[in-house]
């Protein structure tokens, strides 16, 4: 009996794959441009299971091209955005993810972006490779510094969390924006809820961490960046709709505020031809927040969990709209 097939848009982890080998026929994408609108519809019309990233636009289309016989998106990512997610639960297909696995890993990374950005480090980086070596001076290289200065935190999920846990070490004070309040935490470690306008004025760092949905879409607009400090800086690791990005560049060219930091863009990838791209303030990595071995490797090994358990008509261990569930035995 020949083996179910698995569309893998992407290169994941070895032992993963040899995993899914056990139970499945891989079929995977090797190239590392995502595979084009027009695979996707032709790999799940023939496929039970779609192994995706979240670059792939897996829309109705692809969906419904694999009616009758797609038994799951399995996504190797936290967020599914990218995902018809309504028209999935229609289909009672479920989508997997991989929820509660990146949220060291990301915290160091925003940790990482902030630092450097505040202390220049990428710039006088490369100025040294450049052979560029300034003698010392009061006002050479000129950072900001962390201490004591005020993070606001604009969704304080488990990553926001995360961030701010290791403020402490930094002694910094913690304002947050976020859907719900979480007044646990103030009493706890002495966090503060601000309305976003409120943390946008009073942060000296403001670092993005809460989910792309219909509410936060284009949340960071011309008039919020307005408020921020001409001495503030701007981290976002979360998604590039979040942000406008016409209004951050046009702030950072003007002076407005004093810089940024960003693993996400829209539209992604950024231009090269961009403004911010030769911007010595904005630091720009290519979507890289969760890129630890250890992480992606968990990460590629919940995914073909989650597809071994739908082969088998069983509950997926780790599934996003888990309402497919619902009046099944």
């Amino acid at each position: 009996m020949s083996k179910p097939t698995v569309f893998v848009t992407r290169l994941i982890h070895p032992e993963a794959l040899d995993k899914l080998r056990e139970f499945a026929e891989p079929e995977i994408w090797t190239q590392e441009t995502p595979p084009p609108h027009s695979a996707l519809v032709e790999a799940s019309s023939r496929s039970a299971a779609i192994l995706s990233m979240l670059t792939d636009p897996i829309d109705r289309d692809v969906i419904q091209a694999g009616s009758g016989h797609l038994k799951i998106i399995s996504q190797m990512a936290v967020g599914v955005d990218n995902i018809d997610i309504i028209y999935a639960t229609e289909q009672k297909i479920p989508v997997g993810n991989t929820p509660n696995v990146l949220t060291e890993s990301c915290a160091d990374f925003t940790w990482a972006l902030m630092t450097s950005i505040a202390r220049r480090v990428t710039e006088s980086n490369q100025e040294v490779m450049q052979g560029i070596w300034r003698p010392w001076g009061p006002d050479v290289l000129l950072g900001a510094d962390l201490y004591q200065s005020t993070l606001g935190i604009i969704g304080l999920g488990q990553i926001g969390q995360a961030v701010a846990r290791r403020a402490v070490g930094f002694n910094m004070k913690i304002l947050y924006y976020s859907q719900t309040r979480k007044p646990e935490l103030e009493e706890k470690y002495g966090y503060r809820y601000a309305q976003l306008g409120e943390l946008m004025q009073q942060s000296d760092f403001v670092s993005i961490h809460t989910n792309l949905n219909a509410h936060t879409e284009n949340l960071i607009n011309a008039e919020k960046i307005a408020l921020m400090k001409t001495s503030a800086y701007l981290i976002n690791i979360a998604r590039g709709k979040i942000v406008n990005s016409d209004a951050l560049t046009d702030a950072i060219l003007d002076h407005k505020i004093a810089g940024a930091a960003l693993d996400v863009f829209d539209p992604e990838p950024i231009p090269a031809n961009h403004p911010l791209v030769k911007c010595k303030n904005v630091l720009l990595t290519p979507h890289i927040a969760s890129a630890s071995a250890p992480i992606r490797k968990r990460m590629s090994m919940m995914c073909v969990e989650n597809i071994q358990a739908a082969l088998k008509d069983d509950p997926i261990p780790y599934c996003y709209n888990p309402q497919v569930y619902q009046g099944l035995n």
